[in-house]
């Protein structure tokens, strides 16, 4: 697993296209809130949620391998069990890097994206991690333009 302070801002800093697997459509999710932000820095966001025609402004893709363009890196908020299968896909997709969000760790996986030569990162969040590396932690929030008290439903 990847997780020094020198290779994480390589994968980072090399990852301009970004498949977010499991990227909800609803403002309150933290992929959504991810999404906003590594868009904001410039990434281009593919969402990769078979429930949604966009998301973002983005078009939405069923699967990893719909995606008709390169992928730098495969950002996973899906369950542990089911990221192996993701692992498969982008290495058949020919991704640089796979990510596992906060709580998502699946060794398998890692060993998959690893023995096909790609980058892998388990247990941590693209956002924390930019913002730790590239001076992004002033950046709180996301202007939703909605402020309410009210719980979304």
């Amino acid at each position: 697993m990847s997780d020094d302070i020198p290779t994480l801002r390589r994968i980072l800093q090399a990852s301009r296209t970004i498949a977010i697997v499991g990227l909800s459509a609803e403002w309150h999710r933290p992929s959504n809130f991810v999404a906003k932000y590594l868009q904001s820095q410039g990434r281009r966001i593919v969402p990769v949620n078979p429930r949604y025609p966009e998301i973002l402004g983005q078009a939405c893709y069923a699967r990893l391998e719909d995606i008709p363009f390169a992928i730098d890196l495969v950002d996973v908020f899906r369950k542990t069990e089911d990221v192996p299968a993701i692992a498969r896909s982008a290495v058949a997709i020919g991704a640089k890097a796979l990510w596992q969000q906060i709580g998502v760790v699946s060794a398998e996986a890692d060993a998959i994206a690893r023995a096909a030569g790609l980058e892998s990162v388990m247990n941590r969040c693209t956002k924390i991690e930019h913002a730790r590396l590239f001076g992004g932690l002033h950046w709180a929030g996301v202007n939703t333009q909605v402020i309410s008290a009210t719980r979304p439903h």
